[in-house]
Order: C-alpha cells, then structure tokens, then sequence
C-alpha cells in the first residue's frame, strides 16, 4: 500500500512538473481572400497553442483547427471565451489527450462572419482554412503534414463551417467535430418568416445594421443580431456589389409590409447549407475517419436542436457513420472548463481518431 501511495505521489510530481504550452499569434496574407470586391481585410491573424517542448524538440504532431462562432475572431475563441490553453495544459498533463498543436483561424469579416463560405463577393473563406491556414501552419511549424493528423472543429458557425469545410476538403482533414452549428437548414427561428428580414429591408444600412447588432447584445433582443447575420450569410451566399448599400441580395425583402420571396436567392442559400451539401459530398462524407455532432437541449437558437438531429438522421439514412449528441445545456454554458464538452468529448475525441505519427516516405 505505501509502494502505491508512493507511486501516486511521485506522479502527481511529474504531473506538477511539466512545462505548459505556449499560446502564440501569428498573421498572414490569405491569397483566397486577396482582391475581394467586398473590400473583407486578406491579412488574417492565427491564435496558436505549442504544446509543452515544442521549442526545444523536433517531434512533428498533429493539429486541431478550431473554427469561431458569429461575431467572434481567433483570440476571442481561444482565449476569451474559451480558455484553450488551460484545457489543452490540463488534458496533455493528464494524459487525456497527447500532445497536438491547435489553431484557431480568425474569420471574423466586416458584418462579423464569413460562415466559411466560398464567396464571389468577399473572398473564399472555405478555402481560406482548407488551403492558406493548413498551408501556412505545415510551412511554419513541426505539423504532421498528413490528412490523418489533421482535425476540424466548430461552435455554433464555426460547427456548420467544421461540416461544409470538412465535406469540401475531406482530402485535408480527416476527422471533424461539430458543436451546436448554427443554419444546417430552415427551422424555428432560422427561417423566411424571421421579422429580422423585413428590418434588414427597411434600414438598408451596414452601419444601422451593425448598431442594432451591437444593441441587441445589451439587451438580448434577437431581431438586431439576426438582421446582422442574416446580411453577413447574404455577402457569402449571394453577394451583389452592384448593391452599393448591402453588397448582396436577400431571399426575402418587403415593400412596406408586403413580403417579396425570392427564389432565385433561397436556391443559393439553401445550396450552402450543409444539410443539402450531403447528397452531393457522400464518398467525402465516407471517407472521413470520424464525424460527431454535438447540441444543447435547452439551446437559445431553436432551429440547432432540430435540424442538428435532421442531419444526423439524413447522414444515418445514408449510413454514413458518426457520432450524434445531446447534452443537457444551452447554446455555450457546457463547453469550457473541465466539465466542459471541449475538455471531456472534444479533446478525447481528437486524440483517438487523429494519427499521431509521422508517415514514413
């Protein structure tokens, strides 16, 4: 028994004894972003956790690209909000997970997401982290330059960007989870019928749009933060700079309170939604290592619950394996800390479905 306690206590020591990581920022000029007509800034900045011995090795490791939500940007997911470095530190010390580089992008864009979309208007933002981000990071740190040592993942937009970037460059990334993405599909709050529509149309406005964006987070009050995302997702889906005002058109517009549908404009969003993505992305989808999403049964936006479900059931119809989830919490109140998801799934997660090996030439 006193051999036992021993042990424990010369391991709590070495547990004591380890060095932490370091988190660093790095920036870069995002050749898919460059020459945009949306005037969307190319110099992009990465948040960077080097696991403890980093600077002092030559050991190679895999890496978790971790995608923002709305309204955020690399620092704010990684350090802000979230205290990656703690959990990382804790999670490698423990031995939750082995040692990995993780980087998180900043994609944050003039009317605050990019919804990590290929767009004619404001830039390729899915190539923007499927090809500049993992070239930059292959090119200037010890990665595995491998797509089995690469991991994708994402809260609320960053989730749907984790499932569109992961179905677009599965030859890049080979496991990919998603916590509460946001806008798979129309439902609930998320749809044609949202009066944020009619108030996108009659303030017309970029700076009046960002105010009551800006507004709606002091009071809680929905319509302003919608009417900003809907114009963000608008850029990306279905960009029109000849609209001087909003550089886009919308699917849905009112001539006083007359409701206009475009149907034009609902084909482009809908075929940017990742719901609709999966018929034509199976053999990617398949080929994937491992796929898990992840929502809150008491979430603040209620389309995630439902249509988070309607997409694992449509990858299930398809008997496309994956992991699907739901947890007793809201939008963000179950993710950090170390009974949080990215501590107790999210990292776990990672560590058994990414490679950690170098493969021989």
């Amino acid at each position: 028994m006193k051999k036992i306690v021993f042990s424990l206590f010369l391991l709590s020591i070495s547990f004591a004894g380890i060095a932490q990581g370091n988190l660093e920022r790095r920036e870069f000029l995002a050749a898919s972003l460059q020459n945009n007509e949306a005037g969307e800034d190319p110099l992009r900045q990465l948040s960077i956790y080097l696991p403890q011995g980093y600077e002092n090795g030559n050991q190679r490791y895999p890496v978790i690209y971790v995608l923002h939500g709305y309204g955020g940007t690399d620092t704010v997911m990684m350090s802000v909000w979230i205290d990656f470095k703690r959990l990382l530190d804790e999670a490698i010390k423990t031995g939750k997970m082995r040692p990995m580089i993780v980087v998180a992008p900043n994609s944050n864009t003039r009317m605050q997401g990019s919804f990590y979309t290929n767009s004619e208007g404001s830039g390729n933002w899915a190539d923007y982290i499927g090809k500049d981000v993992v070239q930059y990071m292959d090119e200037n740190f010890r990665t595995i330059p491998d797509r089995a040592s690469r991991g994708l993942c994402g809260h609320s937009m960053g989730g749907n960007g984790a499932l569109k970037v992961g179905m677009l460059f599965a030859d890049t990334f080979s496991a990919v989870y998603s916590l509460s993405p946001a806008v798979l599909n129309w439902h609930g709050d998320f749809s044609l019928s949202n009066p944020a529509f009619k108030r996108i149309s009659q303030l017309n406005d970029e700076e009046a749009i960002l105010q009551g964006l800006a507004e709606s987070g002091q009071t809680g009050e929905f319509n302003g933060f919608f009417a900003a995302v809907f114009t963000a997702m608008a850029r990306v889906y279905s960009p029109n700079i000849s609209n001087k005002e909003l550089k886009a058109d919308f699917p849905v517009t009112y001539l006083g309170d007359s409701v206009v549908y475009n149907s034009e404009v609902i084909r482009k969003w809908e075929a940017e939604f990742p719901y609709y993505m999966i018929d034509d992305y199976l053999a990617q989808l398949r080929s994937l290592t491992a796929l898990k999403i992840d929502w809150g049964r008491n979430e603040d936006f209620s389309h995630i619950p439902y249509t988070s479900l309607e997409f694992s059931k449509k990858l299930e119809s398809y008997r496309i394996h994956h992991f699907a989830e739901e947890y007793i919490g809201d939008h963000g109140n179950m993710l950090d800390g170390f009974e949080g998801r990215i501590f107790t799934e999210l990292l776990p997660f990672f560590n058994t479905y990414l490679n950690g090996q170098t493969p021989s030439n």
